[in-house]
């Protein structure tokens, strides 16, 4: 009797072991979960049209293997793409959630006279890392985007935008996988908005 009850006992043990080693574990133990109200959102979309700014970081969080950013974007009117726009970002992945406004974005790879920016650029030290700047995008592909769309630019994807109607805004959510860019709370971000 013995016996069946060690050998029952050692098999019960085993496969809780085994069943241990197969359980998903979180990759942000402790993590908080980051809350940004349409209030803050909406203070970042007022201080950009009032300053001309184009791409503002609202928060920048470590979420265990990554970082997530939110950043709030507005742009204006283009009728042709500027000399040498197109953007490409080493390690920073990006989706862009279209709130207001349309425009045509092109997309791809293949970046012709790309030029690495510089290390003091805004953009790389605060924003979405290393990365590129060329004169165009060989093969690329076209996408209208409109209020509603969303789309998805990862890592070492050129993006241009060739035209916008009369304005876009969109949220834009950075992965970073590398943690490049530097981590902005809450209150870094109340002190941001506070700035004249």
């Amino acid at each position: 009797m013995l016996k069946p009850l060690l050998i029952a006992g050692a098999l019960a043990t085993t496969m809780a072991a085994v069943y241990a080693q197969n359980v998903p574990t979180a990759t942000c133990k402790g993590c908080p979960a980051t809350y940004i109200s349409n209030d803050e959102l909406q203070a970042y979309l007022t201080r950009a049209i009032a300053r001309n700014q184009i791409d503002q970081q609202v928060r920048s969080v470590d979420a265990g293997k990554s970082g997530i950013a939110v950043g709030m974007v507005h742009r204006t009117r283009l009728d042709k793409p500027q000399p040498n726009s197109v953007a490409e970002h080493d390690h920073v992945s990006e989706v862009y959630h279209i709130i207001s406004g349309s425009a045509t974005l092109v997309t791809g790879p293949d970046l012709v006279d790309a030029q690495r920016r510089p290390a003091t650029n805004e953009n790389v030290r605060l924003l979405n890392g290393p990365g590129s700047n060329a004169a165009s995008i060989r093969n690329g592909v076209t996408h209208q985007l409109k209020a509603g769309d969303a789309i998805i630019i990862p890592a070492g994807t050129g993006h241009l935008f060739t035209k916008i109607d009369d304005h876009i805004t969109y949220i834009m959510i950075r992965i970073d996988p590398d943690k490049v860019v530097p981590w902005k709370d809450e209150a870094a971000s109340k002190a941001y908005l506070a700035q004249q």
